[in-house]
């Protein structure tokens, strides 16, 4: 579908688009370009260059006990004036409890660095728990943590559309969730990436306000978004820093002007990462799907 369709689309759908500027966040990765685990002092400059380059002050996490990350991120968020959405890993019971320990240990200690926690990381679309089971996680977080903390999920556009994710949306028990769009992933043309993230994202939207029976039962955010500027061509999409920055200046910041509230992916280059597969079978390059280098530099215009 094309852009000016989907803003059409848009404009007929009033009640899923806001009026203020949303919120721009990054995605964080917790290792340095050579796998090793960050340390206290590394987020200190990841806060620093996000602050300076991009003016967020909010970044996502995955694990909150992988590389002590809650532990280290936390007190260098305070200090850095950033917040936080913990992450917790709940596909084998193991990672559950390790993250879900760290996330309610270090939400007492620093609950104002807190913007939220999601359970699971596309655990839908990787079909490793229907939604009533991955509703029982959430709820037993939510519990562990206690009151005044935002809990939910994360995944893909359409686990949110088809209504896979309906037991969690109707049970009152998810208090923010995050909607991943790729449109590189569906390889698509960069003159059709935007309209084809405004597309998915809007039918992901649509579902939840219909299913939550309002929009302001639940607080939205695209939870990932993004172009390579490096690495292979996937089926149409080509990787470039040109194209990248088109779809951050188009899509990224045309959502958050909006008053949408986006997490781009990912805020820098993960060299460490091993190639990634497409829905098609492809191998693909995730290493260059930073916003800036792994030394911290941007690659682009990153002011919405």
């Amino acid at each position: 579908m094309r852009f000016s369709t989907i803003l059409s689309a848009a404009v007929a759908t009033g009640p899923i688009v806001a009026s203020a500027a949303g919120q721009l966040g990054f995605a964080l990765g917790n290792k340095k370009a050579d796998g090793t685990c960050k340390e206290s002092a590394d987020y200190t400059a990841d806060f620093a260059a996000l602050s300076k380059e991009t003016g967020s002050k909010v970044v996502r996490i995955y694990a909150a006990s992988d590389c002590d990350v809650a532990k280290l991120i936390l007190p260098a968020a305070k200090t850095a004036g950033f917040k936080v959405i913990l992450g917790i890993w709940p596909d084998t019971d193991e990672s559950f409890q390790a993250d879900k320990a760290a996330a309610v240990e270090n939400t007492a200690k620093y609950k104002d660095q807190v913007y939220g926690i999601t359970v699971g990381s596309e655990s839908l679309y990787r079909g490793n728990f229907t939604g009533p089971e991955l509703l029982e996680k959430i709820q037993d977080v939510k519990s562990a943590v206690g009151k005044g903390v935002k809990i939910g999920t994360a995944d893909s556009w359409n686990k949110f559309a088809d209504g896979t994710a309906d037991a969690i949306i109707q049970s009152g028990a998810a208090d923010i969730l995050l909607t991943n769009a790729f449109s590189y992933w569906q390889g698509q043309v960069l003159s059709n990436a935007t309209g084809s993230f405004y597309d998915d994202i809007f039918q992901a939207f649509g579902h939840i306000q219909e299913k939550a029976g309002g929009t302001d039962k639940i607080e939205l955010w695209v939870g990932e978004t993004g172009w390579p500027t490096g690495g292979d061509k996937y089926q149409n999409a080509q990787p470039g820093k040109q194209q990248a920055s088109t779809f951050y200046s188009q899509a990224v910041c045309g959502m958050v002007d909006w008053g949408f509230n986006v997490f781009f992916f990912e805020a820098f280059d993960e060299s460490w990462k091993p190639k990634a597969v497409g829905e098609d079978g492809s191998v693909a390059d995730e290493t260059s799907w930073g916003a800036m280098t792994a030394d911290r530099t941007p690659k682009y215009s990153l002011k919405c």
